[in-house]
């Protein structure tokens, strides 16, 4: 122990040997290792207590002919009020998406018994009766076609739907064949093709019609739809109520 000035103020060269006199930094490191073997608490505010307590423990054990660095005091809490700041971010985000999650459930319920338009490629065909279905777009196409295909795979029909823009084109169709023979009842294929202004293939995808049946939870507890041809899609997914 060694004594300083004529006020009796003393400090142990030992503590000054084991604690860096300049940052709290180097402190906090040899501190944190036996902290972290005796406790299992990562939290922001965890660190953040922790952090505090070191410090002060620095500041009655500084030297006093060579203090801390205030400006480097000041930036390391300021870090950890950025760190427990963002702890607290991701808590209120997931909180607002489990809500959100609850109101898009509610929503989605109320389509229970409608008749919605959703990505599909299967149709049913009822002798005599009209189907609907559709095509969307990405981005606009020319020379957009749907081919109908049989059970044994034939394209037995095909539409031509010509120049479309971006979007979702629906479809009212009598089911007949390409002789305007009407089509056996069954279930068909839905096939569709489009052309990008650069002469590239397009990336049309066919939309098929079904009952919503229910609301199940979807990924990332989002609602999904179950519909009455067999399909479960999410519900951000539908393009158009009918």
């Amino acid at each position: 122990m060694t004594t300083i000035g004529n006020n009796g103020t003393s400090f142990s060269p030992l503590m000054n040997d084991t604690m860096s006199t300049n940052s709290p930094t180097s402190s906090a490191a040899g501190s944190a290792t036996s902290s972290s073997a005796s406790s299992s608490a990562n939290s922001g505010a965890s660190l953040q207590n922790t952090f505090l307590q070191l410090l002060v423990t620095q500041l009655q054990n500084q030297d006093p002919t060579n203090p801390m660095d205030s400006s480097q005091m000041t930036s390391q809490l300021a870090e950890i009020n950025t760190v427990t700041g963002i702890g607290q971010l991701n808590t209120s985000l997931s909180s607002l998406s489990t809500q959100l999650n609850a109101g898009q459930t509610s929503q989605a319920a109320l389509l229970i018994g409608s008749s919605v338009l959703a990505p599909g490629n299967s149709i049913t065909v009822a002798s005599g009766k009209t189907n609907e279905f559709g095509v969307q777009l990405a981005t606009a196409e020319d020379n957009v076609q749907v081919n109908v295909v049989n059970s044994a795979g034939q394209v037995v029909n095909t539409l031509n739907l010509g120049n479309q823009a971006a979007g979702t084109v629906p479809i009212s169709w009598s089911p007949v064949d390409s002789s305007g023979n009407a089509l056996p009842a069954g279930t068909y294929t839905l096939t569709a093709t489009g052309t990008l202004s650069t002469g590239a293939a397009g990336t049309a995808t066919t939309l098929t019609p079904g009952t919503v049946e229910s609301v199940v939870q979807g990924t990332n507890g989002a609602p999904s739809l179950v519909l009455s041809n067999g399909n479960t899609v999410p519900l951000t997914s539908v393009a158009a109520v009918l």
